[in-house]
């Protein structure tokens, strides 16, 4: 039984509680599929969390701290939100602990892959045609042209994050949102695509943090509350990031 998480964007309020919640669905194995940092104010914690992983991916905000926003098309609110991020991993710190467990970071973002396979489930950051940054929408069924290349690299199903709503389409060009299938999908041999939501930065209007658990052939979407102003003050106290990024955590848009 698998938990597939992903968009974290260091939100460790809403990291932890999710966290707590895969150990008591007995989870096995745990996937992200990328942004553990962004837009929050613990990128640093967050990175922490997920160093023991099964499997770990890259989203377009490590892509975008890495490679230093070469390719990528982030506002300013991103942006600032990365250059302040970069900042907090600085290997300038005089502080010898810190500097070691900044290198240890630097190496864990380093070694994120773009895509992973087994057998014929896929899990990306955005879609198998490009993994990193193009966005799946749900209106996106209206885009058949669109929806059918992106299922042509489908071998089965495919896990996605993302756009921070999660939801359901299938080859026929059907979407459904976890409250359409009553937050559990069962799979058939079509091809199907999932995007697992985000933790730390919903956008579906549903402030609860999203990961998906993966148990046989059913799709469970878990929706859980978190101590939402807990992370929005966080972030308010860092100046570098922008006070919207921490309001929406209220409304999960």
């Amino acid at each position: 039984m698998q938990a597939i998480l992903s968009d974290i964007h260091g939100n460790v309020d809403a990291f932890e509680v999710v966290l707590r919640d895969i150990e008591r669905q007995k989870v096995t194995e745990i996937v992200s599929l990328g942004d553990f940092i962004g837009y929050g104010a613990s990128p640093k914690e967050c990175i922490d969390l997920a160093l023991n992983f099964n499997v770990i991916l890259k989203g377009n905000h490590e892509d975008a701290l890495l490679e230093e926003f070469q390719g990528s098309t982030f506002n300013m609110r991103a942006r600032a939100a990365i250059e302040w991020t970069r900042d907090q991993l600085s290997m300038l710190t005089e502080d010898p602990e810190e500097k070691s467990a900044n290198a240890k970071r630097w190496d864990f973002l380093g070694s994120l892959e773009n895509i992973h396979s087994e057998g014929e489930v896929t899990y990306v950051h955005a879609t198998p045609r490009d993994p990193v940054r193009e966005y799946l929408y749900p209106r996106d069924i209206y885009r058949p042209q669109k929806l059918e290349a992106i299922f042509d690299l489908v071998k089965w199903i495919c896990f996605v994050g993302h756009t921070h709503v999660p939801g359901v389409w299938t080859e026929e060009m059907v979407y459904f949102t976890p409250e359409e299938v009553n937050y559990s999908y069962k799979l058939s041999p079509k091809k199907t695509i999932i995007n697992v939501g985000s933790v730390g930065q919903p956008r579906d209007g549903d402030p609860r943090a999203s990961y998906v658990i993966l148990d046989g052939d059913t799709i469970r979407f878990r929706k859980l509350v978190y101590p939402v102003e807990k992370a929005v003050d966080r972030m308010k106290r860092v100046p570098r990031l922008d006070p919207f990024l921490a309001e929406r955590l209220r409304e999960g848009k």
